[in-house]
């Protein structure tokens, strides 16, 4: 029950979209009209600009980790806490649990109709609240990868699920508190590979932006044709 909770509470919170509230603050702006649609920090980027962007992978990064370090264990109110009796194996899932729950808030927002954002932003708060050390795997492997193919969604995608394998190398061999992290991992790359399947097929189809700044092996690329031609 107190595990059922802690995950209903995270869900809510992912549920507070950072890019909608943001919108609302600056008059009423809905990113999901435009752009992308979107509701998450590169559409928000493109569209609004960068201290609105900045605002909105600010809060939505704050809720993943709330979700996860506070909400996936804080005491909970008297009445509310199963105290001594509690579960305590299905507790010490309630931390990977929780920010998971939130992610999947952010992609699912039961206050915005359930349009939400991709859950990157989420997901890297989650991190942070849970086992920090692997930021530097994810945001490393990110940028690697936007540096050799340009595409934001993809590097997402090859990021998140270095997750999970470089959670399993970590904790080998699994033992009770390393499978919540590995099953969250697991767990974040399938969603957040669902979340950019419209990324895939655009990059399939030839018409996938590139974030042309951060694609190095393009721009060197383009300076040896250009040297050739010369």
């Amino acid at each position: 029950m107190e595990l059922a909770i802690r995950v209903l509470l995270a869900y809510l919170l992912g549920s507070v979209n950072g890019a909608l509230l943001v919108g609302r603050l600056a008059g009423g702006v809905d990113i999901r009209t435009q752009g992308s649609g979107n509701a998450g920090g590169t559409n928000a980027l493109r569209t609004q600009g960068l201290a609105f962007a900045l605002a909105v992978i600010a809060i939505d990064i704050a809720k993943g980790w709330l979700a996860a370090a506070w909400l996936g264990t804080a005491s909970l109110p008297d009445g509310l806490d199963s105290g001594a009796g509690r579960a305590e194996t299905l507790l010490g899932w309630a931390p990977a649990a929780c920010g998971f729950a939130a992610i999947l808030g952010h992609v699912y927002p039961v206050f915005h109709g359930f349009r939400g954002g991709k859950g990157v932003a989420t997901l890297v708060g989650a991190i942070a609240g849970l086992v920090p050390a692997m930021l530097a795997v994810v945001l490393g492997t990110w940028f690697v990868t936007m540096l050799l193919f340009g595409f934001v969604g993809f590097a997402s995608i090859v990021a998140t699920a270095a997750l999970p394998l470089a959670l399993a190398l970590r904790a080998a061999p699994l033992d009770d508190g390393s499978t919540p992290l590995v099953a969250f991992g697991i767990a974040c790359a399938l969603l957040v590979s669902w979340t950019h399947r419209g990324n895939l097929r655009r990059m399939r189809a030839g018409t996938e932006p590139r974030a042309r700044r951060l694609w190095l092996l393009g721009r060197l690329l383009g300076r040896l044709r250009g040297g050739n031609g010369a």
